[in-house]
């Protein structure tokens, strides 16, 4: 395609809007693995009430054809304060990228997000990252041919090369993890659970309902902001946001698979896991309206898979086996209750978060994706 013929064109209106919003549809409509998020989230995220434009600025850029007309496709620059404070530099992201199998469209996508990054004093630019890397972030750069967890990216396979052509080098990798549930976690677990009970250490499931659910969140909170404070890129969130993301996920929650860990009330560690949902969200064609609420609660009932999202114990309690115990039963509570899961998925650990790395490795774990986040110099 004649790259004159692509005219990479600011979004300001509602009609451009809707063309935003639809270019997955044209990128992904022959691709057998794509689960299409659910428009209504993608909305959410860049409307004027989410709160990081409390702190940050955006701007849409759809690609469209000067001979059809045809949005072919998106990306998204933004400013996040709260990053730049954090690693005290001029960092500005690129996001939500999406583009047909042409370089010039994505070359002219990626060249405009930085453009207008620039002239707003950005120094660097990181992606792809959605505002932050607590939405979607990082691009899939290899295995192709499977269906994404739930809340994992995915994209066609020619966006590394495209993004690498356009000039951009690797920033971060990380890695997700396939584990087969239907083989015995290693002895050492069992025993790491045993050593967290004699020491005083107690475990029950997260609270699902009412002001339970919000006191557990509330202490979900400081425990993520205290063990993961030094994650690499990551942004600080307020409780009050933690809580408006905890509540879209409240409903998803299975117990069996969500453990606590505490010392005399005090939360000091828990095992994340969600049940891949994205098997009942890939019918629903991106859409909770009535019919794909229906579909969804019909399709859930054949999930056999989850996918573990955190792992957490502050540093105090390591050695009380905190996180041996969290993952023994964490993994018990979905393969020994009453909705049993086949394999899990963990996802995504930082390629130098060596800790983590070690722990989920020996459970018998092996890396089956990678996953980069990309920088560029302006």
């Amino acid at each position: 395609m004649n790259q004159k013929k692509i005219k990479i064109k600011p979004v300001t209106n509602a009609a451009e809007k809707e063309m935003f919003l639809n270019v997955p549809l044209k990128v992904y409509e022959k691709d057998p693995n794509w689960v299409q998020p659910l428009r209504s989230s993608i909305a959410k995220q860049l409307s004027p009430e989410n709160t990081f434009f409390e702190y940050g600025e955006t701007q849409e850029f759809i690609a469209v054809s000067e001979t059809s007309g045809e949005a072919l496709g998106r990306v998204v620059a933004a400013i996040n304060k709260r990053l730049i404070e954090r690693e005290q530099k001029q960092i500005g992201l690129f996001g939500y990228f999406e583009c047909v199998e042409d370089f010039e469209v994505a070359k002219g996508l990626l060249d405009k997000a930085a453009e207008w990054l620039s002239d707003r004093d950005m120094k660097t630019v990181r992606g792809p990252i959605d505002l932050s890397t607590h939405n979607n972030c990082f691009l899939l750069v290899d295995v192709f041919d499977s269906q994404p967890f739930v809340m994992m990216p995915y994209n066609p396979s020619y966006y590394p090369e495209f993004i690498e052509r356009a000039g951009w080098q690797k920033a971060k990798d990380a890695y997700a993890y396939d584990l087969d549930l239907q083989k015995p976690l290693p002895e050492k677990y069992e025993k790491g659970y045993k050593i967290a009970s004699k020491s005083g250490i107690s475990f029950r499931p997260l609270r699902l309902k009412g002001e339970e659910f919000e006191e557990d969140c509330r202490s979900l909170y400081q425990l993520f902001t205290t063990a993961f404070a030094d994650n690499w890129s990551s942004s600080a969130r307020t409780e009050e946001e933690f809580l408006e993301e905890a509540k879209d996920l409240q409903q998803l929650v299975d117990p069996n698979i969500f453990c606590i860990a505490e010392d005399n009330g005090k939360m000091v560690g828990f095992f994340m896991a969600l049940p891949d949902y994205n098997v009942a969200l890939k019918r629903v064609n991106g859409k909770l309206n009535w019919l794909g609420v229906l579909k969804f609660l019909w399709y859930r009932r054949q999930i056999k898979e989850a996918r573990v999202i955190a792992i957490c114990s502050l540093p105090e309690y390591r050695r009380k086996m905190v996180p041996l115990a969290v993952i023994y039963l964490g993994m018990q509570g979905g393969t020994t209750k009453k909705k049993t899961y086949k394999k899990a998925e963990l996802s995504w650990v930082l390629e130098d978060n060596i800790p983590s790395r070690k722990v989920i490795e020996a459970t018998g774990a092996s890396i089956c994706k990678t996953y980069r986040i990309y920088e560029k110099k302006l």
